[in-house]
């Protein structure tokens, strides 16, 4: 994918965090690493990935337990990886806010594909179901995660890329500083607004014909930011 995907991995067997810790970077993911739950729980609000893979069998907390307290302030995807292969158990999962579930042992190209296919469904939904963005000279294709200045490719990096399309997504409407600041990283990061202004001043600069004047990322003085739609 043109811009790198985030995953948090909460996972208690070392063999499988070293496994995966080679795996998915090579294909070029971000991974961060809980073994725990409540490590889990508190790297998800710190890190606010894109995509979560979650063993259910943690030494703390069950991975149920994990996924209905992630479900209270995010609806990024989460797949779920379990030894457990009962129909009851993932249905269980599934209902309670898992995306996919995958069985252990599993296959490295059955692993992508399943974390491909999330991400893509989570851009498709989080757009209202358009997979390109254009506004002007912008162009943003949600499924393949790519932006485009001009025809030109722009490379934005992984918190970038995520404010963009957190913008596009509401595009149009007036997002305040702490909404996007829970939104794009974290609620643990809801009085950091110096984040959203440097964030802010390099996607201008990365994608406004002017970034003294901006087209298209609007500034509403006091409050936050919107993305101008016409």
């Amino acid at each position: 994918m043109s811009q790198d995907a985030t995953i948090l991995l909460i996972e208690d067997e070392p063999e499988i965090r070293r496994f995966l810790r080679t795996t998915l970077p090579a294909h070029g993911f971000r991974l961060y690493e809980a073994a725990t739950g409540q490590d889990g729980l508190t790297e998800a609000k710190a890190r606010n990935p894109d995509l979560i893979l979650l063993d259910l069998g943690l030494p703390d907390l069950d991975g149920g337990e994990v996924i209905r307290q992630v479900r209270q302030w995010t609806t990024t995807p989460i797949i779920v990886l379990s030894a457990r292969d009962q129909e009851q158990t993932k249905v269980a999962a599934l209902d309670l806010g898992a995306d996919d579930y995958i069985t252990k042992p599993f296959g490295v190209n059955e692993l992508l594909a399943r974390v491909r296919t999330a991400l893509r469904h989570a851009a498709r939904t989080g757009d209202g179901g358009e997979s390109v963005f254009v506004l002007g000279d912008l162009k943003v294709d949600l499924g393949r995660r790519q932006v485009f200045v001009s025809r030109k490719e722009v490379h934005l990096t992984p918190i970038e890329y995520k404010l963009l399309t957190t913008l596009i997504r509401y595009a149009g409407k007036v997002l305040t500083h702490r909404q996007l600041l829970k939104e794009v990283w974290g609620p643990l990061h809801v009085d950091e607004g110096h984040y959203l202004r440097v964030y802010m001043r390099q996607l201008r600069n990365k994608l406004e014909p002017n970034p003294a004047h901006p087209r298209y990322l609007m500034t509403e003085l006091g409050v936050g930011y919107r993305l101008r739609t016409e």
